[in-house]
């Protein structure tokens, strides 16, 4: 499946800056949405971008990605394992995008990192996957900071 660039959140940059993102002890997440995201958003939440029901292969909250950091020469990259939904009785969907947000932090609460966008609306159905790789050059990498 095609994806677009990766989206960040305007608020992600200056949630950097304050240390809201502790990348070696938080919870980052990865929720599927059909309501397009907004770059001012500063929260991810399912009251404003409602998500699958929360069964048939879908968790309430989206599937959790370990994140790893790494720096050479300057260059830090923060990389997110795959993160793979598979649909069981009755499928999961429709969704179109897919959302990264820190499901830790508390100030703010489930700080809103980027997504994907699929481009139009997605279903799987039952024994289908939907792999999630942040990055086709580099995947797994969510973003690097120079």
């Amino acid at each position: 499946m095609a994806t677009s660039a990766w989206n960040k959140f305007n608020d992600f940059s200056e949630q950097l800056i304050r240390g809201v993102h502790d990348f070696d002890a938080h919870v980052f997440k990865v929720a599927l949405t059909n309501t397009a995201p907004t770059a001012s958003q500063t929260t991810w939440n399912t009251t404003d971008h409602p998500a699958p029901a929360a069964a048939n292969g879908y968790t309430a909250g989206g599937n959790t990605t370990t994140i790893t950091v790494s720096e050479t020469g300057g260059t830090t990259a923060v990389q997110g394992s795959q993160v793979v939904f598979t649909a069981t009785a009755g499928g999961i969907g429709p969704f179109r995008y897919a959302v990264v947000y820190n499901d830790t932090a508390t100030s703010p609460a489930d700080a809103a990192v980027g997504w994907l966008d699929y481009g139009s609306n997605l279903t799987l159905a039952v024994g289908e996957t939907l792999t999630i790789q942040f990055n086709s050059t580099n995947p797994g990498t969510i973003f690097t900071l120079v």
